[in-house]
């Protein structure tokens, strides 16, 4: 997914290229995650670590804006990839523990995960054609990328209720 992302994103936002190599504290994402309670999908410490690299040189630029909220979105794509790979590994173990299940939980898992992946794409791309005439467009898509991609990586973590 990681690739797929930085390609729409050098697709998506021209200019990138130029940008000043900001970087997001990954623990401060973990520790986001970590800390967000099940259930819950809009923690209130998203964001914290694209902010905190704003608060750097040239973070307060649109390109540096749209850089610390990449960098923040691939360390909750990471997360993410790992809870899918969990998710997987727990509904295998549970089609293997049970009796004919109606249907397969990791081809079902995997078919969501294919969807929502194209539902993502999509949905910040029409928040990027929304804003097209103005600079915060790239913004926007990049900040939808992030919020969507960390709310999916809670809802795998809460797929299996605690049972990873």
């Amino acid at each position: 997914m990681r690739i797929k992302m930085v390609v729409i994103a050098a697709l998506a936002f021209p200019g990138m290229a130029a940008a000043q190599n900001l970087g997001a504290d990954p623990q401060i994402v973990r520790g986001c995650f970590a800390s967000t309670p099940p259930g819950s999908v809009y923690p209130p410490c998203l964001g914290q670590a694209s902010g905190q690299c704003q608060q750097l040189p040239g973070g307060s630029t649109t390109i540096g804006m749209m850089e610390c909220i990449q960098a923040e979105t691939a360390h909750w794509d990471a997360i993410l990839n790992e809870q899918y790979g969990r998710t997987q590994d727990f509904n295998a173990m549970q089609d293997a523990q049970g009796a004919s299940p109606v249907m397969d939980r990791t081809d079902a898992l995997r078919d969501a995960q294919r969807a929502w992946i194209a539902f993502r794409d999509a949905d910040c791309a029409a928040r990027y054609a929304l804003w097209q005439d103005g600079t915060m467009r790239s913004i926007v898509a990049a900040n939808c990328h992030l919020t969507m991609t960390a709310q999916r990586a809670l809802e795998l973590r809460d797929m299996t209720g605690g049972m990873q």
